[in-house]
């Protein structure tokens, strides 16, 4: 399944490190609705949330079913679908 190349970035954020806070993925211009997306589909999952303040903090990791997409996913042509 191709992956659109704004999720082949995120996942290759995820898969690069321990994880990534949903503030990380939001400053480097990924929404939130799309970080959403990527748990809802099991792309990624939160690994937990921290409460500084009043804003709350996410963390994500990549699971095991975004690997396989990552590492599936090729783009034909230069050529992906969005999701």
């Amino acid at each position: 399944m191709p992956l659109s190349p704004q999720w082949r970035r995120a996942l290759e954020i995820l898969a690069g490190r321990v994880g990534a806070t949903d503030v990380e993925l939001m400053a480097r211009g990924f929404s939130a609705e799309m970080v959403e997306s990527l748990v809802r589909v099991g792309f990624a999952e939160t690994t937990g949330t921290d409460r500084p303040g009043n804003r709350s903090i996410g963390t994500l990791r990549i699971t095991e079913r975004g690997r396989v997409a990552l590492a599936v996913a090729a783009p034909v042509n230069g050529a992906s679908v969005a999701f």
